[in-house]
């Protein structure tokens, strides 16, 4: 994978950044909507419960945190109220119960992420319980994956060896920008001796497979010192590094609007900040993987990559695909059955609905045989950066070339991806260029039939540049 540096590169931005989906999942979680019910849910769950022999993917949302981070993205609760995680786990024991009684025989979990917030919020007889709780009702494979989101600014030494013994195997650890200005700018100070001592630790204690999560684009970066923390992480040598695009949406997440927009970088510079990322991983031994993700050579991401086997879901790329992934918190999402569903956002309608015995879900959206078609598409492209006519035709009983006829000649037009070098359509199929996986999102959007319904009016979407 090489960064473009031709010398139009301000005409390419001017053709490729514009507002677009991350394709977290397809259709995008603005077609969710409130048809879908709990009675939907129930009914995905009740085929889901057929085949008990299918692994799952378990997915669990703690949304506390003790101070607002500018940049973020995420459903959080603001609180310094430690008593508020004692009640919400109260609630959300109840819904793991009731999901596993819903899934009668199916328990086999292969996939098991702590998501936030900030999980380690909790405290280690919180983090236990909660555990625990899992364990009653379902069964961890022997080779599950169990990962937990961490803030080094609140994580302890003491969490860190409760959370190894009570089976976590993978580490994601927010840094996002070592540079101090960057930090006063996005509200969160995180030195990074104090990282570094974290992550050190977090070895020592037993953990082999450590994350290292980076954001580009935030206010006051500029190229000298973002190398820098680039150069640090690679130094510290986690197994993997995401180094995700700020998304400035001020009109979704009011609190985006303290960080002054004379302070972000312009496409160009952000651009530049990207390239530079991609140019110190790769010469720091890293191999590209998806969008905006890099793995040691031996990392079981960076082997499925290779071998175009890589998958994606709201939990992020994974080599340990489960036919479904189930949420169980505040916000979570699940994706079931054919369907997505999405717990409520508010914790007293969530504590509510479990109450009364019912699934705290507040809206989804059952895909349709053309939604699952294009789901598989850009799934493809976003994770191994190819699709294969034949695949797709042999798995939804269509003609490639016919289903995509008016994709594919706007894909080959004179001004688009193929054209700049970036897509490759052959006999074989389509293929993502290394130049063409900065732009990636972009050729995903040629094949999201709702996207043009989306492109007059409010923006939904966060720039793809």
């Amino acid at each position: 994978m090489t960064p473009v540096t031709t010398d139009n590169v301000a005409s390419l931005l001017r053709q490729y950044d514009r507002p677009g989906p991350r394709y977290t999942s397809y259709p995008t979680a603005v077609e969710f909507n409130e048809s879908f019910d709990e009675a939907a849910y129930r009914g995905r769950l009740d085929a889901a419960s057929s085949i008990p022999d299918e692994p799952l993917s378990l997915y669990l949302h703690l949304p506390f945190c003790e101070a607002r981070c500018s940049y973020c993205g995420c459903m959080v609760i603001i609180t310094q109220k430690r008593e508020v995680a004692a009640r919400y786990l109260d609630y959300l024991d109840r819904e793991i119960e009731m999901l596993a009684r819903a899934l009668r025989d199916r328990r086999r979990i292969v996939q098991h992420h702590w998501g936030g917030g900030t999980p380690t919020y909790l405290t280690p007889a919180q983090m236990t319980r909660l555990h625990r709780t899992v364990e009653r009702w379902f069964e961890f494979d022997p080779d599950a994956e169990q990962a937990i989101e961490i803030d080094p600014r609140v994580t302890t030494r003491e969490q860190l060896d409760l959370l190894r013994s009570l089976g976590f195997n993978r580490l994601s650890m927010g840094v996002q920008d070592f540079t101090p200005d960057v930090q006063e700018a996005i509200n969160r100070r995180q030195s990074e001796a104090m990282t570094r001592d974290l992550y050190d630790y977090a070895r020592c204690a037993g953990f082999d497979s450590i994350n290292v999560d980076l954001i580009y684009g935030l206010p006051r970066q500029g190229l000298d010192t973002f190398r820098r923390t680039l150069d640090s992480v690679v130094d510290m040598r986690p197994e993997r590094i995401a180094v995700y695009s700020y998304a400035h949406v001020p009109w979704l997440r009011p609190h985006q609007k303290d960080i002054s927009t004379a302070d972000l970088p312009d496409a160009g510079l952000k651009f530049e900040l990207f390239g530079s990322a991609i140019e110190t991983f790769l010469a720091g031994g890293y191999s590209a993987i998806g969008m905006d993700h890099f793995a040691l050579p031996g990392d079981e991401l960076a082997l499925a990559a290779a071998a175009r086997k890589l998958h994606r879901n709201f939990m992020g790329y994974t080599t340990r695909p489960a036919s479904d992934m189930f949420g169980a918190g505040v916000s979570s999402i699940g994706d079931v059955r054919g369907a997505f569903a999405q717990n409520e956002k508010k914790l007293p309608r969530y504590y509510e609905a479990i109450g009364a015995g019912r699934f705290p879900i507040e809206r989804g959206y059952a895909l349709t045989p053309d939604d699952l078609v294009r789901r598989f598409v850009i799934t493809e492209l976003m994770c191994n950066f190819h699709v294969s006519r034949a695949v797709v035709g042999e798995r939804f009983g269509i003609d490639f070339d016919r289903y995509f006829a008016s994709e594919l000649t706007g894909l080959a037009g004179n001004a688009g991806p193929v054209a700049d070098g970036f897509l490759r359509i052959d006999a074989d199929g389509l293929t993502v260029t290394g130049p063409g996986r900065l732009f990636v999102r972009n050729i995903c959007m040629a094949f999201d039939r709702y996207l043009p319904t989306h492109q007059a009016g409010r923006p939904v979407f966060s720039r793809t540049i």
